[in-house]
């Protein structure tokens, strides 16, 4: 609403009774996805309309994204390409906050946005650049492994604690997921070193910002198209300035303006589905926290994969389906993990309890004998 100061809410595992009881008792704090309001609905139906539009959005994302590296001559210019994304981002960013008629002032520090760009410049970045030297489903397969170092982030950064069922589920899907990688350099060996060092530097990347965006909007209570105008401002600058040091940009000018509709045509669609998706991935960042955030993208990724199969020509091979069969059990114990409240010391007590059970075995005679004098 035109002058009206709107707030998000942060619906944290610890915090969520206490915020919906403030919500109840405070109408202004609002939980909004670009100009819908989700704040009268509950949690569950929150979380299925944000998953539900993180699939639809970013599957058509990764389609025009492997569609884009199909042009002869472009893979040299996934960080031009980077750059273009950068400006669509924060053009939309701005139309979608003057559309708003927002008069919020700036909510997040400078010093922390200037962070936040430098990982997002890297996780993005990064990972347009992988394509050139990586198959897509193997990119996406790398890029799926960041559900640990987003819960060992959320540990470090703020303080977290994790029960074992969600190391379990991080641990089954990455398993699944390096399987899959496996399975895809025996069918489609096109590895390169280089593509692999990019891949993972932006894995780091990726793990720490989803957590220092939590931290930050949760602390601060900024809106996402805030987070977004000033992320990607500031990236898009630092970005177009290393490339134009490196002589980068101008190559890039030059080979985009030969094929404007396949690139910058394309990457506006692409653009246009990842700032919406980004939107909603934020919204299930302040609400669900990021580790949740990180498995529902990650479902997504494991989708994407598929489908590229479906639209693009690939080799296929059984095990990518055992592969991804883990995958879905990891998400299935992630999902668990947030309805049960099993911690370390109740695995303890029950490995302790089902040893004292099998510690004594009866003989023939009736006595019983400790296993350690078997």
């Amino acid at each position: 609403m035109a002058g009206t100061k709107s707030e998000v809410i942060y619906l944290g595992d610890k915090d969520l009774n206490r915020n919906r009881n403030v919500r109840d008792q405070s109408p202004e704090r609002q939980i909004k996805v670009l100009f819908f309001d989700l704040t009268h609905y509950n949690q569950t139906t929150q979380f299925l309309l944000c998953c539900a539009g993180v699939f639809v959005l970013y599957l058509v994302y990764g389609y025009m994204q492997e569609l884009i590296f199909t042009l002869d001559g472009f893979r040299p210019y996934g960080w031009y390409l980077t750059l273009v994304q950068f400006a669509y981002y924060t053009a939309f960013g701005y139309i979608e906050r003057t559309l708003e008629k927002s008069t919020v002032p700036r909510c997040i520090p400078m010093r922390t946005y200037a962070l936040l760009a430098f990982l997002t410049l890297g996780t993005m970045g990064l990972s347009n650049s992988s394509v050139g030297y990586l198959n897509y489903p193997t990119q996406v397969i790398f890029k799926c492994c960041k559900l640990i170092p987003v819960l060992v982030g959320s540990v470090l950064i703020q303080g977290k604690k994790h029960g074992p069922m969600d190391f379990f589920a991080a641990f089954a899907m990455c398993l699944g997921l390096i399987l899959f990688t496996l399975a895809d350099s025996q069918v489609q060996p096109d590895f390169n070193s280089f593509g692999v060092f990019l891949i993972s530097m932006a894995l780091l990347c990726d793990a720490a910002i989803g957590n220092v965006q939590e931290k930050a909007m949760r602390e601060h209570r900024a809106p996402n198209n805030e987070v977004v105008i000033f992320s990607y401002g500031i990236g898009f600058v630092y970005l177009a300035v290393i490339m134009l040091l490196s002589g980068h940009l101008v190559k890039g000018v030059v080979f985009c303006a030969q094929h404007p509709m396949k690139t910058y045509g394309y990457a506006f669609l692409f653009s246009l589905t990842g700032y919406l998706g980004i939107q909603i991935v934020l919204t299930l960042v302040r609400t669900c926290g990021a580790p949740l955030a990180a498995t529902v993208t990650t479902a997504r990724k494991a989708v994407t994969i598929a489908l590229s199969f479906v639209f693009f020509s690939k080799p296929f091979t059984i095990q990518y389906l055992w592969s991804g069969l883990i995958v879905v059990f990891g998400i299935y114990l992630n999902v668990y993990s947030k309805r049960s409240k099993l911690t370390f010391a109740d695995l303890g007590r029950m490995f302790n309890t089902v040893y004292r059970r099998i510690s004594r075995l009866p003989t023939k005679d009736g006595a019983r004998t400790s296993l350690l004098e078997v």
